[in-house]
């Protein structure tokens, strides 16, 4: 029902600065047989000191919140949002997931799809959802500003559409991210300055508190109340910048339902895996014979490769009832609550990491179609990993053998534009901002996953891959092992894929494709390449424009692994993109 899908979530009705164009009560009372309405927001780019690890400090916020406010709209619905920059700091924002089907001018990364939101100046984004129902969210899509300016999507499905699973007693939206003591932009700067690998987060927070295990934060401890016997829906959302994370309550089993925003064969587990970029629904079953009671959930890292990383444990409260004083993060010592904590794998826990990701399965019935391309028009096969580029002259690099960090698809490291790319594409000006040799398959192939070649110099370049409307593509990831072996998180904008096959080694093209799933494979917007490993997607280009393909580490990132997909328009007028929006910034 319309009315309690709602009131699940009613405490977005009231966010301070966000503005609706009609009241709550009013959305409750639209008949299930009414098309999509539009929601407005209100995005206020401004400064925020926020205080966290006892200390205090000037942040970029939307509204003046970290996290950010929560978007909910339902399938089939119009968003506007208006981003008003009040900082100093150029801003875009990406709708993490959204397919932005014929609104490519709406999906948000700098450079590629628009130029950045200037001070004084704004935006509205304005685009529709279809065809989606589920968890997705929103972040900033330059530099490292998303560190602190992200927040939770969430679509519902239409009105009376229910869940394909047991309805919740409340629904719970669950943000992993990191805090820096230091400013993140100037974080990455100096490390792309100094060609080393750059200082990691001073800590993991959840829903924007780093809890009782860091110093001076035992009263900054995100709490889950439950009831006994009560069914939770929480919406997991990793908003971390550069790292996968391990996730567990002690005591409890979780059911996966979704993924990305798209429903799932449930499957029961102890302890969950999440890539940046990636979100997971679960059902908490609240325990019956519970009351009165705590129990700590806790999230780390994964991570197999070479570099520094941030190997703390982030902890919370699932709190039954109302104990005795409510307890808070400073009821415990650091030394009982780690003996409370749930077991969590090892930071290099690859064998979880496999069996984990393998059990993901698309509902693939009648109301929920695994649509698996299975024929294909178009094969790519991209490398993904680290390599270096010499350091300039009279300068000391910090990175590899005396040269600076870099990373790559197929060893080109792309060179971010001072114009977007979508821009110069639709008015037939790409001379000087890109061009559209970027290899099919790697120019001088090598054992992948074995010895490193001697030279890991990367090439620069700002390539993109052009393809036809409606073709059917198979991307093949191929995870290295130069600089070290690790996962990759690749993220699509535009679209989902299916994860047809993965493995670990190199891909072999004449066996493995055999071992596909061309039947009920998950579908994603961002996939997780295993360390040392490969992984095999396959979706239809139905969506004209131009979209960027980045792995989601941000770090590699800013080092340049992405790539840029053009996809042309079809012959139909609903297979266009249409021109862009009289307030598109400019650069």
């Amino acid at each position: 029902m319309a009315v309690s899908l709602y009131s699940l979530l009613s405490p977005t009705c009231f966010l301070a600065s966000v503005s609706f164009v009609m009241s709550c009560l009013v959305l409750l009372a639209i008949p299930a047989s009414a098309a999509g309405i539009t929601k407005h927001y209100t995005f206020e780019i401004r400064l925020q000191n926020v205080t966290r690890l006892c200390h205090t400090k000037s942040v970029v916020t939307v509204n003046g919140k970290f996290p950010g406010p929560r978007i909910v709209a339902r399938e089939g619905d119009n968003v506007q949002v208006k981003v008003v920059n009040h900082v100093s700091n150029n801003i875009s924002i990406h709708w993490h997931g959204v397919r932005q089907l014929q609104s490519g001018w709406a999906d948000g990364p700098s450079y590629i799809t628009q130029c950045p939101i200037q001070t004084g100046q704004s935006y509205l984004y304005n685009f529709t959802i279809t065809g989606q129902r589920g968890t997705l969210w929103w972040h900033a899509h330059i530099t490292w500003l998303r560190a602190s300016v992200y927040g939770p999507f969430i679509i519902l499905p239409k009105n009376n559409v229910p869940y394909p699973f047991p309805k919740p007693h409340k629904e719970v939206p669950i943000l992993f991210g990191e805090w820096w003591n230091a400013d993140p932009a100037a974080v990455i700067n100096q490390a792309l300055q100094t060609g080393a690998g750059p200082n990691v987060s001073d800590s993991y927070t959840i829903n924007g508190l780093p809890g009782p295990l860091y110093n001076c934060s035992a009263n900054e401890t995100f709490k889950l109340k439950v009831k006994p016997g009560k069914t939770y829906l929480l919406r997991l959302i990793n908003a971390a910048l550069n790292d996968d994370l391990f996730f567990s309550i002690a005591n409890h089993t979780l059911t996966v339902v979704e993924t990305d925003a798209t429903y799932v064969k449930p499957f029961r587990t102890d302890i969950l895996l999440i890539a940046p970029g990636q979100t997971t629904n679960v059902l908490l079953e609240a325990k019956h014979h519970l009351a009165n009671s705590t129990y700590f959930m806790a999230a780390r890292p994964y991570f197999t490769g070479q570099g520094t990383i941030d190997n703390s444990t982030i902890a919370g409260i699932l709190e039954y009832g109302n104990p005795t004083g409510s307890v808070s993060g400073s009821s415990f010592t650091n030394t009982s609550i780690t003996s409370l904590l749930p077991t969590l794998p090892p930071i290099n826990g690859t064998s979880f990491f496999a069996n984990f990701t393998r059990k993901f399965r698309s509902l693939a019935n009648a109301q929920f179609p695994a649509n698996v391309p299975k024929t294909v028009d178009k094969h790519f096969f991209f490398t993904v990993g680290l390599g270096s580029k010499p350091c300039p002259k009279n300068q000391t690099c910090q990175g590899p053998n005396g040269s600076k960090f870099a990373a790559s698809m197929n060893n080109i490291s792309f060179n971010l534009p001072t114009t977007a790319l979508l821009q110069s594409y639709f008015f037939g000006k790409s001379n000087g901002v890109y061009t559209t040799d970027f290899p099919s398959v790697p120019l001088k192939p090598f054992n992948y996953t074995g010895t490193p070649p001697n030279s890991t110099f990367v090439v620069n370049g700002t390539k993109a891959v052009v393809v036809k409307f409606n073709s059917s593509i198979e991307v093949v990831l191929q995870g290295t092992s130069i600089l070290g072996a690790e996962s990759h998180p690749l993220h699509i904008h535009g679209y989902n894929f299916y994860v047809v096959g993965q493995g670990f080694g190199n891909f072999d093209p004449k066996n493995d494709p055999a071992k596909y799933n061309l039947v009920d494979p998950v579908e994603r917007n961002t996939v997780a390449v295993p360390p040392n490993g490969w992984v095999a997607v396959r979706f239809l280009a139905d969506n004209p424009g131009v979209w960027f393909f980045h792995c989601h580490f941000d770090v590699h990132l800013s080092w340049g692994l992405e790539m840029a997909l053009i996809v042309l328009d079809g012959k139909l007028p609903n297979q266009k993109l249409p021109p862009p929006p009289s307030d598109l910034p400019k650069c």
